[in-house]
């Protein structure tokens, strides 16, 4: 049986190349005469660099001295290679900057993306004509504040200090950032298709995860909206760039980079393409994917969804192995997967989290013996 194993990273315990070993790695301890073919993904956010590296080929590098989200330094990947159309394209991945990866500590309202506008800078020196930034993982709700400093934004607060610095913003220049990039063409990688502000804004939808309380909620979408009136002006065709689709991803990074005249392109579909994932699939008997939690949320876009989409349309079936389940069968078939497992239902929450590589074996290996040669 040829199986195609495709799962992102499993958020604070696998990258997605580990997630994509083990669950090989389990599945042959049941059927070892079955075919592995293991293509780890992302949707933009960590693994995002290194998942195109392996596709894509190219110089990857280390630039040195980016500061993390609350300021300790940082070594984080930029790839330059050429992009599907040819061009010299550079890849950036904000998580390796802003995100928890970068400092595991949690303080949302003093978190920056000023790492990175230096990663975005580094590419424009090395010369690319395009420069990807993909969006996700990030521990910051900033507006992108931070990323607009670095590249030589100004403003009479800070904007280099998180959401509390911007408190009491009125005034903010983004001239020199945009010189700095001069032609250089920017495009966002993400899914999410979020607008900055309100009821489904970056503070509201993805504050609570990254650390903020309700107050904090409120308080930080507040300081965004003032944020934004100080960029763009206060009337509503000013104001359009907030209210674009993905310019709160990652924690408002997709307002800045759209503010700078990026464009906006599903991470998802780009990593595909470059996998050649239809075409694998279609290759395949079976797909295998998975995240850490698979929920609600896996629909927006993330890789799940768009690994369950690409399978089916290579009428192929699809299975999930997740660190917990929160979707329903009614759900989980209409998103087109077959079937999905969690781990803490084999070894329970504590060897989840604890011993996340063995106890993705051993679901995988459970796994194996309803779908292996069926």
């Amino acid at each position: 049986m040829r199986v195609l194993v495709a799962p992102d990273a499993f958020a604070g315990t696998l990258r997605a190349p580990e997630a994509a070993e083990a669950i090989a790695e389990g599945w042959l301890r049941t059927a070892p005469d079955d075919v592995m073919t293991l293509v780890p993904m992302s949707d933009g956010g960590p693994g995002f660099v290194d998942v195109l590296h392996a596709s894509l080929g190219g110089e990857r590098l280390l630039v040195s001295g980016v500061r993390g989200p609350l300021g300790a330094l940082v070594e984080a990947p930029l790839l330059l290679a050429d992009g599907l159309d040819g061009r010299s394209t550079a890849y950036v991945e904000s998580a390796t900057a802003c995100g928890l990866e970068a400092d595991p500590r949690r303080s949302p309202e003093d978190a920056s993306t000023y790492g990175v506008g230096q990663l975005v800078a580094a590419a424009v020196d090395a010369g690319a004509a395009r420069v990807v930034v993909g969006l996700g993982g990030s521990a910051t709700t900033d507006g992108g504040a931070g990323m607009l400093a670095a590249l030589g934004a100004r403003a009479d607060v800070p904007l280099d200090a998180g959401p509390r610095g911007l408190t009491g913003v009125g005034q903010v220049d983004v001239t020199a950032a945009s010189e700095r990039l001069g032609d250089v063409e920017l495009v966002a990688a993400t899914d999410v298709r979020n607008p900055l502000l309100g009821l489904l804004g970056a503070a509201r939808t993805f504050g609570p995860q990254k650390g903020l309380d309700d107050a904090a909620v409120i308080r930080v979408d507040g300081i965004l909206d003032a944020f934004v009136v100080a960029v763009c002006g206060p009337g509503p065709a000013q104001r359009r760039v907030a209210d674009r689709p993905g310019a709160g991803a990652a924690g408002g990074l997709g307002f800045a980079l759209q503010l700078l005249g990026a464009t906006v392109e599903p991470g998802i579909g780009m990593v595909a393409q470059a996998v050649g994932l239809a075409d694998r699939a279609r290759e395949s008997d079976l797909v295998l994917t998975g995240e850490g939690a698979f929920d609600v949320t896996s629909r927006e876009g993330k890789v799940v969804y768009g690994v369950a989409e690409i399978t089916g349309g290579a009428l192929r079936p699809c299975v999930v192995l997740a660190g917990r389940v929160e979707v329903g069968a009614r759900e989980r078939r209409a998103m087109g997967i077959e079937a999905a497992y969690a781990m803490v239902d084999v070894v329970g929450e504590a060897d989840s989290l604890g011993l996340p590589a063995e106890s993705l074996r051993r679901l995988a290996e459970r796994v194996a013996r309803t779908w292996s040669d069926r």
